[in-house]
């Protein structure tokens, strides 16, 4: 976070030059992540990510080129400063392998119309890829009232 908050270019240069780059950074930085990627390239059960999975991903990424827009959004999110003022109907899933669970007190604070808030039993920082049906059912969720 610090390298992707601070100099987002100086690792977006080898996300964009290089696919086994950007398939080294993928895979080694986020240590939740990490064992669900040990687990499927060692072949074992556990984990939700597969092989393929994890080659999609990392294909998408490289063919949109957006390594280094990825990174830069941490750049430019260092510079925000949350006042509690956001008033958009909000939704927030709290997952366990994320590197900062936000409380409900904060994100209630933070977010004055919240609609939404639950706790989950799995997921990390890449919740969508890690556990697309769960992501997908608590988007579901989140936003069923506004139909």
């Amino acid at each position: 976070m610090i390298e992707q908050s601070t100099r987002p270019q100086t690792i977006g240069y080898s996300l964009a030059d290089s696919p086994a780059g950007l398939a080294a950074w993928m895979l080694d930085h986020d240590p939740h992540s990490y064992e669900q990627l040990a687990h499927a390239f060692q072949g074992y059960p556990e984990g939700s990510l597969t092989r393929d999975a994890i080659l999609d991903n990392i294909t998408l990424y490289w063919l949109t080129n957006t390594g280094t827009s990825a990174a830069r959004l941490y750049w430019e999110n260092a510079r925000v400063v949350y006042k509690g003022e956001i008033s958009v109907p909000a939704a927030f899933t709290v997952f366990p392998g994320e590197l900062w669970r936000a409380p409900r007190t904060w994100v209630e604070k933070t977010y004055k119309n919240l609609i939404y808030f639950n706790e989950v039993d799995k997921g990390g920082h890449f919740a969508a890829w890690e556990q697309p049906e769960l992501f997908a059912s608590e988007v579901r969720a989140a936003f069923r009232s506004l139909r």
